[in-house]
């Protein structure tokens, strides 16, 4: 894990630029650092590297491959390295004595060289963000995964093409003055976080997950292809749906994830695993624990409020699969302490308030290993969230009426005096959807403040308009390919890999290898959902390792209670601080009527709306930046 860096044609001195850039995200890869610059000067990589395979020098970067053509810094692993390497060899590609070390980087760099791109990243499983200079032909290609676990962001800066791992890394560029992207607020009030590609300023975008951009250096074009698709291999896995029993997948989907597992728990570092009291972590930790010789080592947090603890569950988890647990029960001001920090990290608003225990279970983890497993994609994946069914039920009692008569039904509600309360404005809004990718997407949207915290209304759609309704015949299908889409790769991937970064911690993702996410999406929906209780074949499987009571108990999630901290007078102090009326105004950007409102509404009404932290993360990403 590392970050990576780039300038083509940049005016200045790119050098130092490479330089400052490499400097902002010390923090992705504190071991070593490295430049490449071009003997004209129109093309800079920079790299910092997070040693994990390979220690020596022979893995450091950027690195050139052997036949001198290629130049490339990339950010990730590639956890079947093996398999690639041997296909070089047995192709004709490379003798075992050409390799100067044991690098995945260096087996990644010459599969590139050898098969192209495209080849080369499909027959590769892992997670990456890539920067490929080619001498020979005059470009620089950008290359993201399949999911999106590995960031990368690109545009124009100062007249010049730059890209890195952080976003911050683009604004010490000299000349930096890209303008706020106010665009992207509305979807950012309503989500909480901002969708790929864009970004919070102007001219600056992120390349999107399972695509590869080539740029010119000559007039800095570019061409964009993608070589795997989320949305075509969940087609194709309906329409192509594994017909084998129940016991079957549970015996297919266990052995795909002791695959992965194994893949990655490899390297040259400690590595342990996270371990909530759920379904998720509960899994890939006891497939780690039957793989492994001696104790996993596990990490959770636990916190003294008994409505947001899952430690003691946690632990009697642990214990019952025999792992090295560590756990630390934080306080209060322990997690109040990380949020003047939280705009740093992220570099763009971002607000998902589970940010907060995510960096501490981080940073507790550092301190005893270097790699940790997450069980993160498990509820996309195997339709683990209770709002897919409520959908499904909504849809099912919508759906037999014709969509001319819902919509005129909409519209007489919502411009009539009902729409003042909450229970008509809601049933008002749903009414009007086309199908169950509008129903997902209307749920964030029913409070009409939330479409008017921005001065300026965005023109950017929803990408869940891309996801056409009835795309997957199946309602609960179609959810779940939804937040695969969008939520889990710009919320949940950015929070996991932001965090864990901040603290030099590497984070790898069993469910999301390729084999597991294309098997998943062959299964029917009867394997994944028995009426209200999502996760159905996962749970057969950690069945046969952990105890069915042990993990029936209701979920808390992991978070924390923010909306109670807000009324706590350090909070508070500081929340009215950036929500101050007359700062509001002098920005010009937020309406301050209605975020007066908002705070008003919650601090004498009791009436909280998650888009308080929407806006104080906001106000905090403003600050930090601007003033």
């Amino acid at each position: 894990m590392c970050g990576i860096s780039g300038l083509l044609k940049f005016s200045g001195d790119a050098r130092a630029n490479i330089q400052k850039m490499n400097d902002r995200m010390i923090h992705r890869g504190p071991d070593d650092d490295g430049i490449y610059v071009s003997e004209n000067s129109e093309v800079a990589l920079g790299h910092r590297r997070l040693s994990i395979v390979d220690l020596s020098k022979n893995g450091a970067q950027p690195m050139v491959s052997h036949s001198g053509n290629l130049v490339m810094v990339y950010n990730g692993e590639i956890y079947n390295n093996k398999d690639v390497k041997k296909k070089l060899l047995d192709d004709g590609f490379a003798a075992a004595g050409d390799f100067r070390g044991s690098s995945d980087t260096e087996v990644l760099l010459e599969a590139i060289e050898h098969y192209g791109m495209k080849e080369a990243l499909s027959m590769c499983k892992g997670m990456f963000g890539i920067a490929v200079y080619d001498k020979r032909n005059e470009t620089v290609t950008l290359a993201r995964d399949r999911v999106g676990e590995k960031p990368l962001y690109y545009g124009k800066v100062a007249g010049a093409f730059a890209f890195a791992s952080d976003l911050g890394c683009l604004r010490v560029v000299d000349g930096f003055d890209n303008a706020i992207n106010t665009d992207v607020l509305d979807i950012y009030f309503v989500e909480g976080y901002i969708p790929a590609p864009y970004t919070i300023y102007k001219g600056i975008n992120k390349l999107e997950a399972g695509t590869f951009m080539t740029v010119s250096i000559k007039d800095l074009g570019t061409q964009t292809t993608t070589y795997w698709s989320m949305k075509e291999t969940a087609k194709r896995g309906q329409e192509n749906p594994f017909t084998g029993s129940s016991e079957e997948a549970a015996n297919e989907l266990e052995r795909l994830l002791k695959e992965s597992i194994k893949g990655q728990m490899v390297a040259d570092v400690p590595v342990g695993a996270f371990l909530s009291a759920g379904i998720d972590s509960s899994t890939t930790v006891a497939l780690m624990q039957s793989l492994e010789p001696g104790k996993v080592k596990t990490f959770t947090i636990g916190m003294e409020d008994k409505a947001y603890n899952e430690a003691v569950y946690a632990a009697e988890i642990a214990k019952h699969l025999g792992t090295e647990h560590t756990e630390l029960y934080i306080t209060e001001k322990d997690a109040k302490a990380v949020i003047p920090g939280l705009a740093h990290m992220f570099a763009e608003p971002f607000a998902d308030s589970s940010q907060i225990p995510t960096y501490l279970v981080s940073k507790m983890t550092r301190d005893h290993v270097t790699v940790s497993l997450s069980g993160d994609g498990g509820d996309e994946l195997f339709c683990g969230y209770t709002s897919y069914e409520s959908i499904s039920r909504i849809w099912g009692k919508m759906h037999g009426v014709p969509y001319p008569v819902r919509k005129v039904a909409s519209s007489v509600v919502l411009n009539s005096p009902l729409k003042n309360k909450d229970i008509y404005r809601i049933k008002g809004t749903l009414l009007g959807a086309e199908g169950p990718v509008d129903i997902h997407r209307m749920e964030h949207e029913t409070d009409p403040l939330t479409k008017r915290i921005a001065l300026k209304r965005g023109t950017i759609p929803y990408k869940y308009t891309e996801l056409p309704n009835g795309f997957l015949e199946e309602v609960n299908h179609q959810c779940m390919l939804m937040d695969m889409l969008v939520y889990h790769p710009d919320d949940i991937l950015v929070k996991v890999d932001r965090t864990a970064m901040a603290v030099s911690l590497e984070t790898r993702v069993p469910m999301l290898d390729r084999d597991v996410i294309e098997f998943a999406w062959s299964l029917p929906i009867q394997y994944l959902r028995d009426d209200k209780v999502g996760k159905k074949v996962l749970r057969d499987v950690l069945y046969r390792y952990v105890p069915k009571e042990m993990m029936e108990r209701p979920k808390k999630g992991f978070s924390i209670p923010i909306e109670k901290w807000l009324l706590d007078s350090d909070l508070r102090d500081w929340a009215e601080g950036l929500l101050n009326k007359e700062k509001i105004r002098q920005q010009g950007i937020l309406d301050p009527e209605v975020v007066e409102k908002i705070w008003t509404d919650f601090t004498e009404r009791g009436i909280y709306r998650i888009q308080i932290w929407y806006i104080l993360m906001f106000q905090q990403w403003y600050e930090e930046e601007f003033l």
